[in-house]
This record gives C-alpha cells, structure tokens and sequence, in this order.
C-alpha cells in the first residue's frame, strides 16, 4: 500500500530515538548509497543565526529571474511540509515528495536517520532528478554538523552570528561562528553579512584559503529615506554599483548579501532584471503583511517569526521606521527554550499592548510565564488559551489606524496563517 504525504511524515517522526542528533556519519553513509553525484552546476549554502530563508529567497529570485531553473531547500514550513522543497516549478508536489522519501527508505537500509535527515536527503535526490542549474541549501541548525553540509557548495553565506541554540552551537559568539564556517570549502568563495564576524569565521576562511566577502569591507548597502543603494565587486575584483534600488519588504541587508553573492556566480548583471528579482522575492511570515476584513472594516496585520533577541532587535528597527496611524497591538507566543527578556525588550517601546497565547506543542512557554515576564516589564497583558483567541482579541480591540503585529515563533505565525486561510 502506497504511503501519503502525510503517512510518510508521521512514519519519520518515529525513526530516530531523538528529534535532533548532531553528526554527518549516519546521513552521508546514506547519501553514499543513493549514489545522486552533483545536485547541480552552481550549488550555495546558506548559514546564520537570522536572515537564512530571506537570503535564500532574494537569492533564488536573482538566479531565476536570469533564466536559471533553480532548487531551494529550507525549513522549517509554516503550514505545508512543500514549502521546504522548491523545485524549478514551485513547491514540490505530494507525488513528488513521497517518492524522495521512498527512494531514501529504500537506500537507508539499516541506518537510524531523523525527521530532518531523512527531509534533507529526500530534498537532494529531487534536486538531483529535477536537472537544475542552481541549488541554494538553507542549514537548518548550525553549519558544521548539520545534514545539509554533506554537499560541497560553490559558495558559502553566513548572514549573521548570534546566540541561539546554546545546547548545541554553545553559547558565546565565537563557538556559533565556528559551527557556522563548518561550511566553508577550501578556495570557495564564503560571504559574511555580520558586521562583527568572531575570530573562529575568520580564522577558518583563511585557514581554507576561501575569499571571504565581509560586509562593510568588500560589499555594503547605504539605506536613505526612499530608496537604497549597493556597492560590492565580481569575481575579478571589478567593482559594482546599483542606486537607488526601490524599498524592499524582506530585510535589505539579506538583499546585499544575495546581491554579492549573485556577483560572484558570473551572470547577467542588468540593473531593472535585479530590481524586478529583489522585488519579487517573497517569504511567508518574515515581515509579511496582511489587510482583513473584520466585521466590516479594514485590519493590518505584519507577521514576523522573530524569536530570539537578534531577530527581535532586527524587528524593532523595522517598527520604528514604520510606525502606524495608531496603536501597534502584539500577539506573541514563545518557545520556552529561547531567550523571552532578549526577546520582548526591544519591542516593549513599541507595542501598546500584548495579547499572549501557548503555542501548540509541548515546547511552548506558558501564557502565564509570558504574562508574568511582560506585566514585571511594565507592559499592558492579557492571556489567552490559544493564539488565534488572542489574535481575536485583539483583532475586536484594533481600530482601522492601528497594526496588529503577531510573531515570536514559527509556530505563532504558521496558527495565525491558518486562522487567516479558514476566514478566507
């Protein structure tokens, strides 16, 4: 009997004894036996604490809108297990994703993978079927030992190196950057959009002898009331110039790092073809915004998975340069083992009032714990059993000049997605 989409999910769930198990033997001995060689001519990896699926975005929508056929892996998905899988006609179909998983379960033999190598093999022998030009490969956690970096790429991007996941990257900027140049190949070209990289990332580009592009130093970005500008060089060291390249709603320091990147790969450089890429890159739940219809009038709503102080801070700089006619209302869920003072501290400005929720897994923070962190911060809470009542609450309290910004974890935005698509 033929598995489903659905089946084969909940089957991976139940393979491995733990839901992460850091190390490369177990899936490269699996990718030795599916035996795929090269997943395409140009492949890029893409690191970093925040900004990873952004910079993959901008970058596919450059590569595409210069003709290539081009793959993207990511993850984590909001609401379907195909977002993570982009092949040269979108979203990988049920079809397609079954027979990936098919073809490793058949390759595996007795080797125990988990739900995220078992996706990420499955991922490359797509890739390697699907005769792509390009394959840019989002790391899932960390760099060095993660399923992704069993592929050698042609180009390697680290967008920013912050502290998250302690339990595993450590927890000083200078063990997450060694984790994350775990990506670098030897005389491959590696890109940092960090403006402080840690002297680990540093040491391990020379160490490999890999021209390192280093935002601030061979590429940068100048942001003005309107429009921005970039600056950065080519392959040959030439440099490059694009002005007043219109706003952007993904962050514009991702879009530098996926414009030098784009230099390197040797094609097209025409200015309106980029304008038009940047333009049309879009990620579901980063800095998206949405209008409603509730009870008759007119809502905005902005998501953002922002959850870790990184992202939070990334976030309130984005509000601060967009204030709203009125009020800005939050509905926020966390993970409980992230950073919750880190988090909330730069938007508590920002926000005049915080509706808070569980999320729906047995990783999420209380709506107590939230409450009770928010109210000692000074802040105006209510809590509510589950966020779409909280996004509700808040929805009855808006008026039209206000925002109602929803974000604090995937899961947050993936239950405020699904409340939206059920109205619709």
């Amino acid at each position: 009997m033929k598995r489903s989409l659905t089946d084969w999910l909940s089957y991976l769930e139940q393979l491995h004894p733990v839901a992460i198990d850091m190390g490369l033997e177990r899936s490269r001995q699996a990718l030795e036996r599916l035996a795929l060689g090269r997943l395409a001519p140009r492949v890029i990896t893409v690191t970093g604490t925040n900004g990873k699926g952004s910079t993959c975005a901008l970058l596919a929508s450059l590569l595409r809108h210069a003709g290539l056929r081009v793959g993207v892996y990511s993850s984590p998905h909001l609401l379907r297990y195909n977002e993570r899988v982009q092949l040269a006609e979108g979203e990988a179909s049920d079809e397609a994703l079954c027979e990936a998983f098919a073809a490793v379960e058949a390759a595996r033999g007795d080797i125990s993978l988990t739900y995220f190598e078992m996706g990420t093999l499955a991922a490359f022998w797509l890739f390697a079927r699907d005769a792509l030009d390009a394959v840019v490969l989002e790391v899932g956690l960390g760099g060095r030992l993660d399923t992704v970096n069993l592929i050698d790429a042609d180009l390697a991007i680290v967008t920013s190196i912050g502290i998250d996941h302690v339990e595993f990257l450590g927890n000083s900027r200078d063990s997450v950057a060694f984790e994350k140049a775990g990506i670098f190949r030897a005389g491959c070209p590696a890109l940092c959009g960090d403006l402080d990289p840690p002297a680990p990332l540093l040491e391990q580009a020379a160490q490999l002898g890999c021209p390192l592009y280093r935002r601030g130093l061979a590429f940068d970005l100048h942001e003005a009331a309107l429009n921005w500008s970039w600056q950065g060089q080519d392959a040959a060291g030439q440099p490059l110039q694009l002005v007043d390249l219109p706003p952007l709603d993904l962050p514009q320091e991702n879009a530098a790092l996926a414009l030098q990147a784009y230099a390197l790969l040797d094609l097209p450089w025409e200015r309106q073809q980029i304008a038009q890429a940047l333009q049309a890159a879009r990620v579901s739940g980063r800095l998206e915004r949405r209008v409603i219809d509730w009870q008759g009038r007119p809502l905005q709503l902005l998501l953002d998975v922002g959850h870790n102080p990184h992202a939070a801070a990334y976030l309130a700089k984005r509000l601060q340069q967009r204030p709203p006619r009125g009020r800005r209302l939050a509905v926020f869920g966390l993970l409980a083992d992230k950073d919750l003072p880190g988090v909330i501290t730069p938007l508590l400005p920002l926000i005049a009032c915080w509706a808070v929720a569980p999320l729906p897994t047995s990783r999420s923070c209380s709506a107590e714990a939230l409450q009770a962190a928010l109210q000692s911060a000074g802040a105006s809470v209510s809590a509510w059993p589950s966020l779409p009542e909280a996004l509700e609450a808040q929805c009855a309290k808006a008026s039209e000049a206000d925002e109602i910004l929803v974000f604090g974890s995937f899961y947050a935005v993936a239950e405020a997605l699904s409340w939206l698509n059920g109205r619709a």
